[in-house]
């Protein structure tokens, strides 16, 4: 399995160049893609200019960074200048941003290897990668199955092996659930810790940037690059950059790991549950000490999520009103063409979050919904702040199942919501998560361990990811395609 740092040594010793590099990638890429359909625009002329001049800076023995010359990809909501952003939306179709995201600022600072951009539910908004309106992206595992979302085109693209690494967004656990399902690592860091300067919003308060890997060394490198304070975003952390690799350290010894049960009850599945008793187990022998923990508000998380994303989104998506930039349907008078252009231009799935987020949010349903929601929002952080008080970090499952069929939710937009019912705390919170590979399901499909930790503790998050990587190589997983020829 090619990963970031054995790819990086290769380069400093001139087993291959950056160039050859992202030609074998590219080729891969084009013998899966027909299949997995994980991309929806390539930018190879580009990466090869950058992988050429990564070799010229390795001649002349200068010193590269952890990426440099490492061919990844971007979830299709992070805009990269003079090159379609869609965020897979028939409104964004042709849309081309005239300036970079600062994450993309920071790859390109690292001469990162970018192939193009990735599929995702539209906007964001979705579990499954089926609401994209531009392509169907299958899970490398069982091309039955969906991928995850939002982020789906990034867990598949790495999966498959057509990026080495890629970049997600989270927002209520589409980096988590996308590499539970495609049994890869994805990482959500602390809200503000990475710069959502020239991400798509989709529900501002509770969106973040964050990398899908292969193992959790690399997330430790790309989460450096793109980690850090951005004076363009005004919620972004102040502070000094950390060196996240420093963390790798294989020792859970000291740690105490919370339990809550709450995330153990009978909607888990069966095989779900059994590698997560597995997990708990190998923690215990390597040392670290387990707590059963509760967190009773948690069952109101999915509720308050949906109602603040929602109207967030509703307030977010008010522009796309084919008046300054994006889809034009021509009607006769101004509110003609604005609804026309909202009803051809989003999804079903975008349209039923807008009209819920309007509602509530109007008035006379405001202070019913919306408030009550952020109330309940600070009773889940001050419950979880109350828990990390007592135990380092705590463990879940990334998602209830494993990765289910085409058409088997999407009719059912509950279901499907139900999905991030792990994932979500986090985000309401801000507190950082990551999601790693636990195992194989009964019936071959990945299954991810969730873990989570107070906000800004992501050295303690990827320590204990690490040393379970590392303890666990049966979990060390390669989709039937994922292998590179190099």
């Amino acid at each position: 399995m090619a990963t970031i740092h054995e790819l990086h040594k290769k380069l400093v010793n001139k087993e291959i160049s950056a160039v050859e590099l992202t030609k074998a990638v590219i080729a891969h890429k084009v013998q899966v893609e027909p299949t997995v359909h994980a991309y929806l625009s390539d930018s190879h002329e580009r990466a090869l200019a950058t992988a050429k001049a990564v070799d010229e800076a390795i001649a002349k023995g200068e010193a590269i960074s952890p990426l440099a010359g490492i061919p990844g990809a971007l979830k299709d909501n992070i805009c990269v200048k003079g090159e379609t952003t869609t965020c897979a939306s028939k409104m964004l179709e042709h849309f081309v941003p005239p300036y970079n995201a600062s994450v993309v600022e920071r790859l390109d600072a690292n001469q990162s290897v970018i192939l193009g951009k990735l599929n995702m539910d539209e906007f964001a908004m979705g579990g499954s990668t089926e609401n994209s309106a531009l392509a169907k992206t299958v899970n490398p595992w069982n091309n039955d199955c969906v991928p995850g979302g939002s982020s789906g085109g990034s867990a598949a693209a790495v999966s498959s092996g057509s990026a080495i690494w890629a970049l997600g967004s989270d927002t209520g656990g589409s980096i988590r659930q996308p590499a539970s399902f495609c049994g890869v690592v994805g990482l959500k860091p602390t809200y503000g810790n990475v710069s959502r300067y020239g991400l798509i919003a989709f529900a501002s308060s509770l969106d973040q940037i964050g990398p899908v890997t292969r193992d959790v060394t690399d997330a430790a490198l790309v989460l450096n690059a793109i980690s850090g304070h951005d004076a363009k975003d005004s919620t972004s952390i102040p502070g000094a950059r950390v060196d996240y690799t420093k963390a790798l350290v294989n020792d859970v010894s000291k740690l105490k790991i919370g339990v809550p049960k709450e995330f153990f009850g009978d909607g888990l599945n069966s095989d779900v549950r059994k590698a997560m008793d597995e997990a708990i187990g190998t923690y215990k022998k390597l040392g670290a000490e387990i707590v059963e923990v509760s967190l009773p508000n948690s069952k109101y998380a999915l509720s308050a999520y949906y109602i603040i994303a929602l109207a967030e989104a509703s307030s977010n998506l008010a522009r796309y009103d084919g008046v300054s930039y994006g889809m034009r349907v021509p009607a006769d008078n101004l509110v003609d063409m604005s609804t026309k252009t909202r009803t051809e231009g989003f999804g079903q799935e975008v349209q039923r979050r807008i009209l819920l987020g309007t509602y509530v949010l109007s008035s006379g349903y405001y202070d019913a919904y919306y408030l009550k929601a952020l109330k309940v929002r600070r009773l889940i952080k001050n419950e979880l702040d109350e828990v990390f008080s007592k135990v380092d970090l705590l463990l879940t499952p990334t998602a209830p199942n494993t990765a289910y069929k085409f058409g088997e939710k999407i009719n059912d937009p509950l279901a499907m919501y139900l999905e991030d019912i792990c994932t979500v705390p986090a985000n309401l919170a801000g507190i950082p998560g990551i999601s790693i590979p636990a195992g194989m399901s009964s019936n071959n499909l990945p299954i991810g361990l969730q873990l989570l930790c107070p906000a800004m503790g992501e050295e303690t998050l990827l320590r204990a990811a690490f040393t379970f990587e590392q303890a666990r190589p049966d979990c060390q997983l390669v989709a039937p395609t994922g292998e590179v020829s190099l």
